[in-house]
C-alpha cells in the first residue's frame, strides 16, 4: 500500500494549539494498551515521530521571535525543520530495528506553511523545490493526513512555540494549511474544532486509517 509499508503512515498537522501532540500521545497510548479499540482494526503497532521543531529550535538556538522578526532566520529555521522531519522519518523506516509505518506529530508540510506565511511565497516555493520535500511529499500523498482545525478552546502559551496574536491570526495560519494542502494536491481529513472529546478524536483517526488501508489507497 504505502510505498511498500503495510499500513499508511499518519500525519497529525495543523496550526498551533489545536491538540496535535495530545492526539498523537493518545494514539500511542491506545496502540500500547492493545485494548479492544485497537484490536478491532487489526493494526500493527506503529512508531511515533515526535515534533522535530522544538528540538531544532533548542539545538540551533532559535526563538519564536526569529520567526516573526527576521525573514532570513525564519526561512533558515523552517529549512532545518524540513530536513529534521526527513531525517526522523528515514530513521524509523530504515533504522534498526525498522518499522513498517509511523504516526508523525507534524509533517514536512508544516514548515512550508510557516515559510509562506512569515517569509513569503518565494520562500515556500524554494522549500517545495527541495529534494527533501520531494521525498516527504511522496510519502505524505500515500499517507493519511489529519488537519486539526484552529478555533478550539485550549490555546495555551508554552513559552517556546509561536503563538497567534489573536483569533484572526490563528485562523490565518489555519487558512495557510488549507491553501498549501490544496496547492500541492495532498488529500486530508479535517479534525473539527467541535470534537473536544479526546477518545472521539482517536476514533476519528482510527476509522479514517482503517478505511484508507482497506481501500488500498
Amino acid at each position: 500500500m504505502n510505498l511498500n509499508n503495510q499500513y499508511q503512515n499518519i500525519y497529525i498537522i495543523g496550526p498551533q494549539s489545536t491538540g496535535k501532540t495530545t492526539l498523537v500521545n493518545a494514539l500511542e497510548k491506545a496502540f500500547a494498551s492493545g485494548d479492544d479499540s485497537i484490536s478491532s482494526y487489526n493494526f500493527t503497532r506503529p512508531s511515533i515521530i515526535r515534533e522535530v521543531a522544538r528540538t531544532v529550535m533548542k539545538t540551533c538556538n532559535f526563538t519564536r521571535d526569529d520567526i516573526t522578526n527576521s525573514p532570513t532566520k525564519a526561512l533558515r529555521l523552517q529549512e532545518l525543520i524540513l530536513k529534521a522531519q526527513l531525517k526522523a522519518e528515514e530513521a524509523v523506516l530504515n533504522g534498526s530495528p525498522s518499522t513498517s509505518w509511523f504516526i508523525s506529530d507534524r509533517s514536512g508540510l508544516d514548515p512550508i506553511v510557516y515559510a509562506k506565511l512569515f517569509v513569503g511565497e518565494d520562500a515556500a516555493q524554494q522549500m517545495i523545490s527541495s529534494d527533501e520535500w520531494k521525498t516527504l511529499e511522496e510519502r505524505m500523498k500515500h499517507g493519511l493526513v489529519v488537519l486539526c482545525e484552529a478555533g478550539c478552546t485550549w490555546l495555551v502559551d508554552d513559552g517556546t512555540r509561536l503563538m497567534p496574536k489573536d483569533e484572526e491570526d490563528w485562523l490565518r495560519v489555519n487558512s495557510g494549511f488549507h491553501e498549501v494542502l490544496e496547492t500541492l494536491a495532498i488529500d486530508n481529513i479535517l479534525m473539527s474544532k467541535s470534537i473536544l472529546d479526546l477518545q472521539q478524536r482517536v476514533k476519528v483517526v482510527l476509522d479514517a486509517a482503517h478505511r484508507a488501508n482497506t481501500s488500498g489507497r
